[in-house]
């Protein structure tokens, strides 16, 4: 039986780091690099012809992803944390993991290269299903391209969200800026389905009626809090991470509660926005994050429209 050591190309130009010290995060090839094209092959004419493909364009560069400025973002994170301490070992360590095989896999490995991305392993495992792997590779947060995926992530309890091909991304900032939504992301979808069952007074009573008691967690809150251990590292003006909250939710009826429980979590976000139900697109458009993940269809898409790179976070799994 082939083991997982041997579906693993090891990148011997990254610095390698023990994932269970870093922050593991995997990664899609399809979330790091533009494979429409590839993918509709595979989709129309089989694996043998997408194989075929690959292998000949093994040396042509693809092009950059919706994920490709998180990665890179990313990349700069670590070279702070190692100017701070050359002996830091709470990196960041991302990772692929594809359903590609190796053979189709070296264009990935070839592109990765090219672009100088601080990928530490490939970890090719054909046509299984990938996210059996996420917790012996230590994964904190999973981004593919596949809802399928994304899902079976979820119900393993890793960090999982879905991420569109976006034609024109326009963060470009190196300080790593990541933008969450509250409900059914970082907490739990508890005031949600009051929400949704009893309507937004029904809500407002339940929150101001539970106030003290800190929500539940949300699907996100793993990464977040790891997210958090690293940013805690540096001061406001030198932090090469910057975290936000932007919400749905009324600062007035409903954002005490919010407050004490990333108080009681002990994460600390730099900027939180209670929108009271307006369109987070304006408010994104000036925060410019590298990543925002939000459960709500409607805001993903508002988010994508200006170009904001987006991770949809499906609660219906």
């Amino acid at each position: 039986m082939e083991k997982m050591e041997d579906k693993v190309i090891v990148n011997t130009e990254v610095k390698q780091k023990d994932p269970k010290e870093a922050l593991v995060i995997a990664v899609t090839t399809r979330t790091i690099f533009d494979l429409e094209e590839e993918h509709q092959l595979f989709l129309s004419k089989g694996i043998e012809e997408y194989t075929k493909h690959q292998i000949v364009n093994e040396d042509k560069p693809l092009m950059a992803g919706t994920a490709f400025g998180f990665i890179k973002a990313v990349q700069a994170v670590n070279t702070k944390l190692l100017e701070k301490n050359p002996e830091e070992k709470n990196l960041i360590d991302v990772i692929v993991l594809s359903n590609n095989s190796p053979e189709s896999g070296r264009r990935i490995v070839n592109s990765a290269r090219h672009y100088g991305l601080e990928i530490s392993r490939f970890c090719f495992v054909s046509d299984e299903d990938s996210t059996i792997y996420l917790h012996s590779l230590h994964v904190k947060l999973f981004l593919s391209a596949d809802r399928t995926d994304v899902c079976n992530a979820l119900k393993r309890g890793v960090s999982a969200a879905l991420i569109f091909q976006q034609d024109e991304v326009q963060a470009s900032n190196l300080q790593l800026r990541v933008a969450f939504d509250g409900d059914s992301v970082l907490f739990s979808d508890e005031t949600d389905q009051v929400f949704r069952s009893k309507g937004l007074d029904e809500a407002v009573k339940y929150e101001k009626a539970m106030e003290a008691i800190p929500m539940g967690q949300g699907p996100i809150l793993q990464f977040a809090v790891h997210l958090g251990k690293i940013r805690e590292k540096f001061g406001q003006e030198d932090s090469p991470i910057r975290t936000y909250l932007v919400t749905a939710r009324s600062g007035r009826d409903m954002g005490v509660r919010a407050i004490r429980t990333l108080r009681q979590w002990g994460l600390v976000i730099d900027e939180a926005f209670f929108m009271d139900g307006a369109p987070k697109d304006a408010i994104l458009a000036q925060v410019q994050p590298h990543i925002f993940f939000d459960d709500g269809f409607h805001n993903i898409k508002g988010a994508l429209d200006i170009g904001i790179p987006s991770a949809f976070v499906p609660c219906d799994c």
